[in-house]
C-alpha cells in the first residue's frame, strides 16, 4: 500500500506506475482523507484490498474533459456527490443561497453543481458509454428510490435512473463496495451483479424473485411511480413498507415499477461492521487532512472541526423522525474498540497545533456504544417497534460503562488536558441508565461550558410525530443537569436546539412553545426551521400529509408567511420578529399575551418600543441550568462549536 495521498492527476499515476486506474472516484467535496469524510474511506477500503483508485475532486461539470484526467479506468467510476446532499450544501431551508461551502477549498461555493450525483453521472456518460457507473454517499443512498425533492417541489424518479449510473452503493458502504469491486474484477458483467446486499439496480424482469404464491415471494413490490406521482397518499404506503425494511436481518427485497417495464430494486442492507471491521477501516493510513494542493487556497474548513474529534460509533436507534440516519446508517449501533480509539488519539495529540483539547468523541449519537437489546445482532430490530420511543423499550440495556471507560482512558493519556461530548446526547436514554454515574462525569469532566441537547419541541403533539420523548422527560433531565452542576459547583448552561415548522405544528403549538421559552427566560439564538431533506419521516409527512406510521392526517406548515410567524414566536424577545409574533397572537386567539403582565410575550403596539417585561425569576433561571444571557454569551471556542452544528450535523437531520 503506498504512503500519501492517492493519485489526483496523471502525474501521481506516473509517479507511482500505474497505467490504469481500476477506479477513478468522482467527488462533489474537496479531497480530504480523513475518515470522517466518506470518499476517504471508501478509497482506502479499496485500496486495502489491492484496487488502485484516483480523485478527481469537484470537476468542472461544464467541460466533458475534465472527467477525464485518468483516461478510462479499468473497472468503473465512483460518484459521491460529497458528505452532504449538494442541495442541502447550497441552500438554507429558505431556498436562499448559501454564501459559503465548508468542504471546498477556501469556503468557496459554486464549485459543485446542483444534484451533483445526477451531474457527473451524466457527464460521464457523454464520454464513457459502457465503463460501469456506482453512485453512492448519501445523497444516493437517500434518493435511492422515488422521492420528494423539496427544492423543486417535485416527485423525482430513483437517482439511479436520472444519474445513468449501473448500481447504488447505499448506507456506509465499505461492505457493497469491496463485493462489486470484486465483481467487476472477476469479469461479471455490471448488470448482472444484483445480489450483493446494501445494493440497488434496475431490471427488466423481476420473474426470479417471484414465487408461485405470494407468500414465497422473495421481493415486495411498492406502488408504482407514476401512481405514486398522481396520488402522493400511496407514496406515504410505499415509504411506511421501506420504512420497516432497513433491517440488515429482516429487510426484504423491494422493487419499484416504472415506466416501460423497468424496476429498481432495493436488495436488503448489508449486515453491520463488526468491531474488528470497524477497527479496520479506523486504522487505514490516512493522511488526516485535505490534499497540500488546497492549501494556497486556505485549506478545507470543514476539517476544522473533525480534526480533534474522534468517531466512536455509527448507526442509531433513536428513530427521530426528521433524521434520516435510519435510511442510511441504520438502527444497529456498531462500534470500534478502545485500543482503536486509543490510538488515533494518539495521532492527534501528535499534531503540532493541538492544545490538549478533544473536541468530541462520538457519533451520531455519542451515548450510544452498544446494540439497544441483545436480540437486534441475531433477529434485526423491531419493524413496529422504536427503542426509545414513545417510552423506552422494557428489553433496552441502558448502560454506559463502556463509554465512561473509554472517556477516562482518554482523559488519562499524556498531554490530553479536556475531553469533549459535542456530537450529540440522548438525554432519554441517559435517564434510562440505572447507574447515574456516567451522568455525573459528563458534567463535571465532558462539558465545555454549555451541553448542547436537542428536545426540538415542548407541545407532545410535536414531539409525536418528531419520534421525541415527551417534554416532562427533557424537564426532568434539566433539572436533574442543574443539580448536578450545584453539586459540583460548576456554572453550566443548556443549549437545547429547537425546531419551527415540523408537521404537527400548527400556530397553537408554536405559542406553546414560545410561553413555555417565556417562563424560562430563554431566548434561542439558533432556531432551525425544519428542513425537508430525502428520506425521512418527516418529510414524507410534508409532502403527503400522512405520517406513513399510522396512515394519519397530520397537519402541515407549508406557507412561507406562517413559517415565519412560527420561527419569530420562538424568538419573541427580538425586535424585528414583532409584528409577526403580534399577528401569530392574534390570529391564534391568544391576546391575553399581548400586554404588561409577567406572562406576555409582547407588549401592545403603542407600547412596543418600551423594555419588554419577561425577565425569568430566578427559580425559572434554575430549570434551564442558566440564564438567558449566559447562554448567550459564547466564547470563540463554543462559537466553533455553534458551527460544527451546521457543517457536520446538518446532513445527519436532516
Amino acid at each position: 500500500m503506498a504512503e500519501g495521498f492517492l493519485p489526483v492527476s496523471r502525474q501521481d499515476m506516473e509517479e507511482r506506475g500505474i497505467d490504469q486506474l481500476d477506479f477513478v472516484y468522482v467527488i462533489g467535496d474537496a479531497y480530504v482523507d480523513h475518515p470522517s469524510f466518506g470518499h476517504a474511506i471508501i478509497s482506502r477500503v479499496l485500496e486495502s484490498r489491492g484496487y488502485q483508485v484516483g480523485i478527481i475532486s469537484q470537476p468542472d461539470w461544464k467541460d466533458p474533459d475534465s472527467i477525464d484526467v485518468f483516461g478510462r479506468p479499468r473497472l468503473g467510476f465512483l460518484i459521491s456527490g460529497g458528505n452532504m446532499d449538494s442541495m442541502v450544501n447550497h441552500y438554507y431551508v429558505s431556498k436562499k443561497k448559501r454564501s459559503a461551502d465548508a468542504y471546498t477549498p477556501g469556503g468557496a461555493m459554486g464549485k459543485r453543481p446542483d444534484y451533483a450525483t445526477i451531474v457527473y453521472g451524466n457527464l460521464i456518460r457523454r464520454r464513457y458509454k459502457d465503463v460501469p457507473v456506482i453512485i453512492g454517499g448519501i445523497e444516493a443512498s437517500l434518493r435511492r428510490l422515488s422521492h420528494y425533492d423539496y427544492w423543486s417541489d417535485s416527485f423525482k424518479r430513483s437517482i439511479l435512473l436520472d444519474s445513468q449510473a449501473d448500481l447504488i452503493s447505499y448506507g456506509m458502504g465499505e461492505r457493497s463496495i469491496v463485493e462489486i469491486a470484486d465483481a467487476l474484477s472477476a469479469k461479471i458483467a455490471v448488470k448482472d451483479i444484483t445480489y450483493i446486499p446494501g445494493t440497488v439496480y434496475r431490471t427488466r424482469d423481476i420473474s426470479g424473485l417471484l414465487g408461485h404464491r405470494r407468500e414465497e415471494d422473495n421481493v415486495l413490490l411498492l406502488p408504482a411511480y407514476d401512481d405514486m406521482k398522481n396520488d402522493p397518499a400511496l407514496y406515504a404506503r410505499s415509504f411506511g413498507i421501506q420504512y420497516e425494511n432497513t433491517d440488515f436481518c429482516t429487510g426484504r427485497i423491494l422493487a419499484e415499477p416504472y415506466p416501460g417495464g423497468v424496476y429498481v430494486v432495493q436488495n436488503p442492507p448489508g449486515t453491520p461492521l463488526s468491531m474488528q471491521e470497524m477497527d479496520d477501516v479506523y486504522d487505514l493510513p490516512y493522511q488526516r487532512t485535505y490534499h497540500p494542493s488546497y492549501e494556497e487556497k486556505g485549506g478545507v474548513p470543514a476539517i476544522e472541526e473533525v480534526k480533534f474529534s474522534l468517531i466512536s460509533n455509527r448507526g442509531c436507534f433513536g428513530g427521530c423522525s426528521f433524521c434520516a440516519l435510519t435510511f442510511h446508517q441504520g438502527r444497529t449501533v456498531q462500534v470500534r474498540s478502545h485500543e482503536s480509539i486509543l490510538k488515533e488519539a494518539g495521532k492527534i495529540i501528535a499534531e503540532p497545533d493541538f492544545k490538549g483539547y478533544i473536541h468530541d468523541v462520538g457519533g451520531p449519537t455519542a451515548n450510544f456504544r452498544h446494540p439497544s437489546c441483545e436480540k437486534q445482532l441475531t433477529m434485526g430490530v423491531c419493524k413496529k417497534k422504536q427503542c426509545l420511543f414513545p417510552a423506552p423499550c422494557k428489553n433496552l440495556n441502558a448502560d454506559h460503562s463502556d463509554y465512561l471507560t473509554l472517556l477516562r482512558s482518554l482523559r488519562s493519556l499524556p498531554g490530553v488536558k479536556k475531553v469533549f461530548i459535542r456530537s450529540g446526547i440522548r438525554f432519554d436514554y441517559l435517564l434510562a441508565d440505572p447507574d447515574e454515574t456516567f451522568f455525573r462525569e459528563l458534567v463535571e469532566h465532558h462539558v465545555s461550558g454549555q451541553l448542547k441537547v436537542a428536545p426540538e419541541h415542548i407541545s407532545d403533539v410535536v414531539l409525536r410525530r418528531m419520534g421525541k420523548p415527551e417534554n416532562k422527560v427533557y424537564e426532568r433531565f434539566a433539572k436533574r443537569y442543574g443539580q448536578l452542576n450545584d453539586s459540583l459547583s460548576k456554572k453550566q448552561f443548556l443549549v437545547p436546539y429547537l425546531m419551527s415548522s415540523h408537521p404537527g405544528s400548527t400556530l397553537k403549538e408554536a405559542i406553546e412553545l414560545a410561553v413555555y421559552l417565556q417562563k424560562l427566560g430563554y431566548t434561542p439564538q439558533q432556531v432551525q426551521d425544519f428542513y425537508p431533506t430525502p428520506s425521512t419521516l418527516s418529510t414524507v409527512m410534508y409532502y403527503t400529509g400522512i405520517d406513513p406510521r399510522d396512515g394519519k392526517a397530520v397537519y402541515v406548515c407549508k406557507n412561507p408567511h406562517e413559517k415565519a410567524m412560527q420561527r419569530a414566536l420562538i424568538q419573541y424577545r427580538n425586535p424585528k420578529n414583532y409584528d409577526l409574533v403580534l399577528e401569530a397572537l392574534q390570529k391564534g386567539k391568544r391576546q391575553d399575551l399581548i400586554g404588561f403582565g409577567r406572562q406576555c410575550l409582547i407588549r401592545p403596539r403603542a407600547a412596543a418600543g418600551q423594555k419588554p417585561h419577561t425577565a425569568p425569576n430566578a427559580g425559572e433561571k434554575k430549570r434551564l441550568g442558566g440564564s438567558r444571557s449566559a447562554a448567550q454569551g459564547k466564547s470563540g471556542a463554543d462559537k466553533r462549536s455553534g458551527k460544527k452544528k451546521t457543517i457536520r450535523n446538518i446532513h445527519k437531520k436532516k
